[in-house]
């Protein structure tokens, strides 16, 4: 290379270190509502049910339940979506390769060989040129300047989309683990309330026996018997919904582990009591749970990655400018090698599409899509923090109505043990106990419904909160942005 091409070279170089990035650089803008203050503040509405401390990453271990550890770690490492989550991750980060390549150092190589009948007159020649075997062989090698900065917002927009993937990814993570404990949750109810149910189907045909012999000893009617016949088949009318039930949440099981029936963790179709949190549910405040919640952090990437769109509609506007070489032979087969046939060639090559065609429509649809997205992100923010008041509202409701039927529930037992101990004294009869016990029993009916309810609350809370994301998390490209 000669010492004016090494110069050549050496001005281009300055001249792309002397230029201006087109497109505006991206930031989060000041008016987003991420910012707004007061969605930056504590959470709690109860401070008796809850507490602003951070939420774990692994919120389900609160349960202190193995099984249950066990059956989100195999959704974890099975589940379809994350398969599919992982897969779109996987071709976000080759896209950002792609777009780190673009531009630069390129090269190819061209072989070909010919019988050709080339015309006399292109050569301004009136006989026939003879025909004759042609090959051509070339080298060639460029190098494209990003001198306004194009093709480095191309490679933040990939970034920003490979960021919004792997949020995506998060998001679906924390879904499976929440849908795996309401799974989990939905057959531990059934069984229990099963259990429950039956106990006051047996109590109600106890009850239906002694009416019967009331009646034939000429101490009752046959409209009590027909009442008590028709409670009874009541009760048992809704025994088959339990089944139903445990059934739904073991298949859902099944399918969130992508596994058959009979290789779920051993005895979850037999769990019967409710998993509890032994403590105070931990939420964090406002700005924790925006910076924590992926799908906010999937609406800012996308903000970003628009932001950069801007940019690239803009450098269509610019013209591409490269610097290039090429070496080769052509000529007669025979001939391929020898001072008359080769040729090489050296210099800048300037191409420039005149701006027209929708290029600065284009631009403005860029800058009306990053407002949309800009909408969008405020609008996530919001729905975040609507969604995590809304939840810590329903569930201190339901933990007060769940309190409430504790209460009575014990009441309940006292009365059935009272009731009891009379009949026993003689002082009552055997259906008057009988009756104090059922009402005990669907007391506790209702007691474990709204126990059920509370579990249900819980998870949808954690949910929410947006915590569980980070165990098992597949690792996207980095762009240094929360």
């Amino acid at each position: 290379m000669s010492r004016a091409s090494g110069l050549a070279i050496a001005g281009l170089g300055l001249l792309l270190s002397a230029c201006q990035v087109v497109g505006p650089d991206y930031h989060v803008p000041d008016e987003a509502a991420v910012h707004r203050e007061d969605l930056q503040g504590d959470l709690a509405v109860n401070g008796k049910n809850v507490v602003s401390a951070p939420v774990p990453s692994d919120w389900w271990r609160l349960y202190q339940d193995p099984r249950l550890d066990q059956l989100v770690e195999q959704a974890m490492a099975s589940n379809t979506d994350l398969r599919v989550a992982a897969a779109n991750l996987s071709r976000a980060r080759a896209q950002v390769d792609e777009a780190q390549a673009a531009g630069g150092w390129s090269g190819g190589v061209k072989m070909g060989a010919q019988r050709l009948q080339e015309s006399g007159e292109a050569f301004l020649l009136p006989e026939k040129v003879p025909v004759a075997n042609v090959g051509d062989i070339g080298i060639t090698t460029s190098y494209q300047f990003d001198l306004f900065g194009t093709l480095q917002r191309g490679i933040e927009a990939a970034k920003a989309n490979a960021d919004a993937t792997q949020a995506a990814a998060d998001t679906a993570r924390i879904t499976l683990v929440a849908d795996v404990v309401r799974a989990y949750t939905q057959v531990c109810a059934a069984n229990e309330e099963q259990e429950i149910a039956q106990h006051s189907l047996d109590l109600q045909a106890q009850s239906t026996t002694l009416i019967q012999r009331l009646r034939d000893a000429g101490r009752g009617d046959e409209t009590q018997v027909t009442r008590s016949q028709t409670q009874f088949k009541s009760l048992r009318a809704d025994m088959p919904r339990y089944e139903a039930a445990r059934q739904a949440g073991l298949f859902r099981l099944s399918m969130l582990l992508a596994k058959p029936l009979d290789q779920l963790p051993a005895g979850t179709d037999r769990c019967a009591q409710l998993p509890k949190i032994a403590q105070l549910l931990p939420v964090g405040d406002g700005a924790t749970l925006l910076k924590r919640r992926p799908d906010v952090r999937q609406a800012e990437r996308r903000l970003a990655a628009a932001t950069a769109g801007i940019g690239i509609a803009t450098g269509e506007l610019y013209p591409d400018i490269s610097i290039g070489a090429t070496v080769g032979t052509v000529g007669i087969l025979e001939n391929l090698g020898k001072p008359a046939t080769n040729r090489w060639g050296f210099g800048p090559l300037l191409t420039w599409t005149v701006p027209s065609n929708g290029s600065r429509a284009r631009i403005r649809e860029a800058e009306a899509t990053t407002q949309g997205a800009l909408a969008h992100f405020d609008g996530v923010v919001l729905n975040a923090i609507r969604e995590t008041q809304t939840g810590l509202a329903q569930y201190s409701a339901l933990l007060q109505r769940r309190d409430a039927l504790a209460d009575a529930e014990q009441s309940a037992q006292l009365a059935a043990d009272q009731t009891h101990r009379f009949f026993q004294a003689g002082r009552a009869s055997f259906l008057a106990d009988l009756q104090a016990t059922r009402t005990y029993t669907d007391v506790r009916a209702q007691l474990a419904s709204a126990s059920t309810q509370v579990a249900m609350s819980q998870i949808d809370l954690f949910l929410a909160l947006g915590g569980g994301w980070e165990s098992g998390r597949t690792q996207g490209t980095n762009s240094g942005k929360p």
